[in-house]
């Protein structure tokens, strides 16, 4: 569990928690089901777990979030619930991940438990620029998306590339998670760039061995910070 951003060295765990950081992807699982996965992503290391569900009804969505938050909080594992607030409340998830068009900050600080951290996506150097407002209304960290090409999400922006990573660095002293197209390939440069975290999607969902496609992950992010 991530404690209060009032306390000392909160941002150094926020980081610690983004190091590899699945979303999730039913659709990416080769039939696979997302919960044997998601436990495959635990065995190789994984931090956190974003359940990013957009065709779910609400009822089906709380049920799988209620399913691995019961599985994840024995083991220490943040679960995050992308956009939905309710969702979150509803199964008690400590972290919230909340993009462009969903509920205001603000908002979604007030309606949260002060001890979930939130999340918030940095598409456009606009949305850097207001980082500084986005923190003071609760935001804990950034997403930065996206930052290569990715068939996982196609509404997005223009990618960022490393050099638009390093720009966002260089704006914020948040938090970032890098996501977008990041596989173990291009994770040393991604974290060179100023990523604090890797959010991987089809590189663990898809993998063969999610297990292995985690660990190999989360030795990267080890060495990387190793060497800081």
């Amino acid at each position: 569990m991530v404690s209060s951003p009032t306390l000392p060295g909160y941002r150094d765990r926020m980081r610690s928690v983004l190091g590899v950081y699945l979303v999730t992807d039913e659709a990416s699982c080769a039939g696979r089901s997302l919960t044997d996965v998601v436990m495959a992503a635990v065995q190789g290391g994984v931090s956190c777990v974003q359940l990013r569900e957009k065709t779910l009804s609400t009822r089906d969505f709380c049920a799988k979030a209620t399913t691995l938050q019961t599985l994840l909080a024995p083991l220490g594992i943040p679960l995050v619930i992308n956009d939905r607030v309710d969702v979150a409340l509803a199964c008690g998830a400590p972290g919230v991940h909340l993009g462009q068009s969903d509920m205001p900050v603000a908002t979604a600080r007030k309606l949260l438990p002060p001890h979930v951290f939130l999340g918030w996506s940095a598409e456009t150097l606009d949305h850097v620029a207001q980082a500084s407002q986005a923190e003071f209304d609760g935001v804990d960290y950034l997403g930065v998306s996206p930052v290569f090409a990715t068939p996982t999400k196609t509404d997005t922006s223009t990618p960022w590339g490393l050099q638009g990573l390093r720009q966002v660095r260089a704006a914020t002293a948040l938090p970032l998670v890098a996501i977008g197209g990041v596989h173990a390939g291009n994770a040393a440069g991604v974290l060179a760039a100023g990523a604090d975290g890797l959010a991987v999607v089809s590189a663990i969902c898809a993998a063969a061995e999610p297990a292995l496609a985690t660990q190999e992950l989360r030795t990267l992010w080890e060495q990387h910070h190793e060497r800081k």
